[in-house]
This record gives C-alpha cells, sequence and structure tokens, in this order.
C-alpha cells in the first residue's frame, strides 16, 4: 500500500514540472526579435555579424576572399563563369581569330561549277 501511494506522488510531481517547462520549439520562437546577422556589401548575404563586424560567407572585411576545399560547392557557386563574364566570353572566339582588331574579314569565295 506504501508503495503505489509514493508511485502516485511521484508522477503528481513529474507532471507539474512537464507543465511549467520550457520547450525548444513553439515558445521559444516568441523571443526571437534580435538580428546578429545583417547584409554584406560585399557579397550581399546576411551573413555580415554586427558585433564581430566580419562576414561569415566571404570573410569580409578580409582582403582575400573566404573558401575551403570542404566546401566544394560553395566554391563553384562564387567562381569564374557564374558571373556576366564580359571580357571572357569573347575571348575564345578573338583567339581563334588571332586577336584582329579594326579589320573587315576576308570573303570566301564561292566555287564555280
Amino acid at each position: 500500500c506504501g508503495k503505489t501511494s509514493y508511485r502516485l506522488q511521484y508522477q503528481v510531481k513529474f507532471a507539474l514540472v512537464t507543465v511549467f517547462k520550457m520547450t525548444k520549439g513553439t515558445t521559444s520562437f516568441g523571443k526571437r526579435h534580435n538580428k546578429s546577422h545583417t547584409a554584406c556589401r560585399r557579397c550581399g548575404k546576411t551573413s555580415y555579424h554586427i558585433q564581430k563586424k566580419t562576414c561569415s560567407s566571404c570573410g569580409y572585411p578580409a582582403k582575400k576572399m573566404r573558401n575551403f576545399n570542404w566546401g566544394q560547392k560553395a566554391k563553384g557557386r562564387r567562381t569564374v563563369g557564374t558571373g556576366r563574364m564580359r571580357y571572357m566570353k569573347t575571348l575564345t572566339r578573338r583567339f581563334k581569330n588571332g586577336f584582329r582588331e579594326g579589320t573587315q574579314a576576308k570573303k570566301m569565295i564561292a566555287s564555280k561549277e
């Protein structure tokens, strides 16, 4: 008879504790209103840490861009060929023609048959 009453008291105490327990989800989300990161002026991502004054994505204000060999996908997102390539997109064609400038291409003579 004594054992059952002890169990009952333990269960009641446990139930009261769980009612006031803070959870990691729903109730915690209401407290999120402070921003630790803001937009970076170099890469444009919301990765510039306001207190540390550094970008977690590109490493700004460091002169060298932040990149690691363990992040091959991230490297590919910001490497050569992902932008407009205003100069390089015409380079292969100009190389093929010997970088000629200011001249007219020679006309191909049609063969008469």
